[in-house]
């Protein structure tokens, strides 16, 4: 079957919940009335490694040539049934991905059951009642907030009702000491901050504070952020229920919800706020929530989908795909995962992929020039008079790998009365400028351009109907056309599967950053600022693992795992100030399974770890690298015992130091203890 033929297939379908864009059907509704695409789907399954008892409901895309097929265990026994596995098929491009949600807390869960069987099932009336009790009660009327379990137990209990034994009962009366009539103290979660949110200092990293775009705040508490955004000439404003009431709600380039979803108790309140601040974005909406792990969470009284804090303000703790699953299933768009709980959201597709292949370009500099002796007076004389110029251009051609068109060398017009276009001036510049560094800045842009189409490859949502004229440039370029990029990238993409190709780029990697551990034919550690110069096969393993969770940004060290196929990032307690910082959260993420573990070394239950020879994976571009490295020299002369492994938890190492050496930490330096 072709693509051609799927979507006949589809379209002659009078069976199955329809959604704008896929059929939800079950099985055996669809082996009754096509028994040609039942068995079409089937062979798939098998090659996809699927058994017969794996999945049950088939959403058949309308638009694409896939199918994901989907498994809940209970479908004829809970009126509400979950998802438990997730197996997406990409017909055209022969690939599959799976996702399982046995272990989630809020897995989606399934509605209107009678649309996906035939009215001739045994079930289809009782099927039938279970939606009309729901209409009834009121809990259809936004379908945007009714795909999980916990938002729609949630909305379940706003409406007085009470599920019991999968059927909805209205309560008979309501306990005055009932949770749903606490009254939650909205306006003390607004907290005031010296520097710029962590959401704002997303936007300044990424260049959209640059003065180019106009910025609303969206629920902006005290208005911090807009002081330091105006601060700047920066055209911005901002409203805020509690503390900015008189706030008009305008229309902005860019749209800053910032920890606002999660403090809201009430969950179509919740969906109104982010549906209210995507419409006032023109070009990006950058969406914020709090992340935290269950063991944090349950220091709290559980209150609806979230918890009271001692503070009596409501927080509604999302997982990282928890929260890309909400946002995605309200604003019907793709949000793109910046940090851990923070989400950009672009209106403007050219910008989107103006900021996701600027993600790829290394912050190299080259800003020492190597200037050939000129002999010929006027020439030398010209290339004096209009150094700064000149050397402008050439900066620019280094950062792109090209020479820059018109539109992209801001003093353009200058150049043209002094010389001509970019390109004559190019011609000029190439006797006088160091050429090898040229083939550098071209080698490496094509790679980052390499492992930024790669990660669209892995991504296998985002197709763009055009692009911009940058990217288009960088096409023709340094690819010839953008089916040859495509190739390239998939090429690439497809390497990092081949654990040996991760070994010998890992040895590589070691021989040539400037720091890093490597546990031989194990991993290689070593700081994300070094991520960008990793060779591209690396640059994408690790992008992918960051897809599926997060940015690398905000952790300090990544381990790439070389045989089984996982990531690992980690955050320490002030790592750039600490001789021993101690680690604070890790994320270990499995490419080969995609499945996302987290461990919060916050909150107990954990040693306390810290990090030895941390001179190892810094260089003298940190400012306290002497004092790091002469710090480790005494450590290793000490010879303490028990430093095999991970080595001494804090609280051993303090005791052997004291016990056993009568010296103790301080800063960087030992000291005598009495």
């Amino acid at each position: 079957m072709n693509h051609e033929q799927w979507l006949s297939s589809i379209q002659d379908l009078r069976v199955g919940k329809v959604l704008p864009k896929a059929i939800y059907i079950h099985r055996d509704a669809l082996g009754e009335i096509s028994p040609a695409l039942t068995a079409f789907i089937g062979s798939q399954a098998l090659i996809a490694g699927l058994e017969d008892d794996d999945w049950n409901i088939a959403r058949l895309h309308k638009e694409a040539f896939k199918v994901t097929l989907l498994y809940y265990p209970r479908f004829f026994d809970d009126a509400y049934p979950a998802l438990h596995k997730s197996t997406g098929i990409d017909l055209a491009k022969e690939q599959v991905k799976s996702t399982d949600f046995t272990k989630s807390p809020n897995p989606p869960i399934l509605h209107r059951k009678e649309n996906m069987v035939l009215p001739s099932h045994p079930d289809y009336e009782d099927f039938c009642q279970i939606t009309r009790e729901g209409e009834e009660a009121g809990l259809y009327k936004n379908t945007k907030i009714i795909g999980f379990k916990h938002g729609w137990e949630a909305l379940i209990h706003d409406k007085g009702y009470e599920l019991v034994d999968g059927r909805l009962f209205r309560k008979a009366s309501i306990d005055i000491n009932d949770k749903r009539n606490y009254k939650v103290d909205r306006h003390k979660t607004a907290l005031s901050r010296d520097g710029f949110s962590v959401p704002m200092k997303s936007l300044a990293k990424y260049g959209f504070l640059n003065g180019e775009f106009s910025v609303f705040d969206y629920g902006c508490g005290h208005g911090d952020d807009l002081a330091e955004l105006s601060a700047h000439g920066i055209l911005s404003s901002g409203w805020d229920p509690n503390w900015r009431p008189e706030g008009v709600k305008k229309e902005s380039d860019l749209v800053n919800l910032g920890y606002v979803i999660n403090v809201i108790e009430n969950l179509q309140e919740r969906v109104d706020a982010l549906q209210g601040a995507w419409s006032l974005a023109r070009k990006l909406l950058v969406v914020s929530a709090m992340v935290a792990s269950e063991r944090h969470i349950s220091k709290f009284k559980p209150f609806k989908d979230g918890v009271l804090t001692s503070r009596n303000t409501f927080q509604k703790y999302y997982s990282q795909n928890e929260l890309q699953l909400f946002l995605e299933q309200v604003l019907d768009d793709e949000p793109i995962p910046v940090a851990p709980g923070i989400f950009f959201i672009f209106k403007d597709k050219d910008q989107e992929q103006l900021y996701l292949s600027r993600k790829q370009m290394r912050r190299t500099s080259w800003r020492q020039l190597v200037h050939k002796t000129v002999h010929i007076p006027k020439r030398k004389q010209f290339l004096e008079k209009n150094r700064v110029l000149l050397d402008n251009l050439w900066q620019r051609i280094l950062e792109l790998g090209r020479v820059p068109a018109a539109d992209e060398f801001s003093e353009s017009e200058e150049l043209k009365e002094v010389i001509g276009s970019p390109k004559k001036a190019f011609n000029f510049l190439r006797e006088e400028f160091d050429t090898n560094a040229l083939m550098d800045a071209e080698k490496a842009r094509k790679e980052d351009l390499l492992v930024y189409f790669a990660l669209q490859a892995f991504n296998k949502k985002r197709v763009y109907k055009h692009m911009p004229d940058q990217l288009k440039r960088d096409i023709k370029v340094f690819f010839t056309d953008y089916k040859n990029a495509q190739e390239e990238a998939r090429t690439l993409l497809f390497s990092i599967a081949q654990p040996d190709m991760i070994f010998e780029a890992c040895v590589k990697a070691h021989a040539k950053l400037p720091a890093s551990y490597y546990d031989e034919n194990h991993s290689l550690t070593l700081h994300t600022k070094y991520i960008n110069d990793l060779p591209p096969a690396l640059r994408v393993y690790i992008g992918c693992a960051a897809q599926l969770f997060s940015e690398a940004d905000g952790f300090d060290l990544v381990k790439i795992h070389i045989r089984s196929g996982k990531i690992s990032f980690m955050l320490y307690e002030d790592f750039h100030n600490s001789p021993l910082p101690v680690l604070k959260e890790r994320i270990k993420i499995n490419l080969r399974t995609r499945k996302v573990d987290y461990f919060d070394y916050a909150y107990g239950g954990f040693e306390v770890q810290p990090l030895y020879w941390k001179s190892q994976l810094i260089d003298d571009s940190f400012p306290d690298y002497n004092k790091q490295k002469g710090f480790d020299d005494r450590l290793e002369k000490l010879e303490l015992p028990g430093m095999d492994g991970y080595g001494l938890s804090l609280s051993d190492l303090n005791e052997v130091l004291k016990h056993g050496y009568e010296l103790k930490v301080q800063g960087y330096r030992f000291f005598k203890v009495s």
